[in-house]
């Protein structure tokens, strides 16, 4: 039987940003001398969608100035730095293309990550922020890749639940998605449901409603799932994080991966 926590649960989610490398950095020192602030990060990179592009705002602190300011970009291993635009007032905003970034550096195949950083120049000294964008490129969605037969994990240390469920997409609606089993897999009666998640189609993130998966959870009544999570469009993978509860409380909230069989 799992434990009721009914004290809410927070989620935390953490933008990851480019870290400084340790060996000698070819492309100037970071977070040394004026460092600009990258802010109101949206879009997403999908491949073989030249228009795809990625949106940011780039400031300095109140009071600093630059002699130079540019926007570089990279991808995969190759961190040999092109300039991309220059950026002559502060604060700037910046619409990307992924036709933008192949025009500078050639092809960038789907899963690669495309680094994009900016580097400023103060009484001679470059400096490269650690406020870089790595933007995976996607791939395109194909609902077949979303859905079938998959296997769920929520390790010991979060729900600890593990077996296989199925997800189907809506015939009107292919970023609609149903998935059935998360309570068969418990050896609980799966007799409500289905999950209800939708896909993003602008950022492949995932809004799961709530939903009475099972009318009886070990004494309780009605336990219903809902959350948020990213669907990856060139594994198929799904990260989640649900909150689970019943009638009578709420048990918290819980990583989950969908990994399809």
């Amino acid at each position: 039987m799992k434990r009721l926590n009914k004290i809410p649960f927070a989620i935390i989610l953490i933008m990851l940003f480019f870290s400084c490398e340790e060996a000698k950095d070819p492309a100037g020192q970071r977070n040394v001398g004026i460092v600009p602030l990258v802010t109101e990060v949206s879009g997403m990179f999908i491949s073989g969608e030249l228009s795809s592009f990625m949106h940011f705002k780039v400031d300095l602190e109140n009071g600093t100035t630059v002699e130079n300011a540019q926007i570089v970009v990279s991808a995969g291993d190759n961190f040999q730095r092109v300039k991309l635009a220059d950026i002559t007032t502060f604060p700037s905003e910046f619409t990307i293309t992924l036709g933008d970034i192949t025009e500078k550096i050639g092809e960038v195949n789907e899963g690669e990550v495309v680094y994009i950083e900016v580097v400023t120049t103060k009484d001679g000294m470059t400096t490269r922020s650690n406020a870089a964008l790595a933007e995976i490129v996607f791939c395109m969605y194909d609902v077949n890749m979303a859905t079938g037969s998959y296997h769920s994990v929520s390790p010991p240390s979060d729900w600890n639940s593990e077996g296989d469920i199925a997800l189907r997409a809506d015939p009107a609606d292919q970023f609609t998605i149903y998935v059935t089993g998360l309570e068969t897999i418990e050896g609980l009666d799966e007799d409500q449901g289905p999950l209800v998640m939708h896909i993003d189609p602008a950022t492949f993130a995932v809004t799961a409603d709530k939903t009475v998966l099972a009318s009886d959870a070990w004494g309780d009544t009605n336990i219903a799932y809902e959350g948020t999570g990213a669907y990856n469009s060139c594994s198929g993978l799904y990260e989640m994080n649900f909150t689970i509860s019943v009638d009578q409380g709420e048990y918290g909230t819980f990583a989950f991966t969908f990994t399809r069989n």
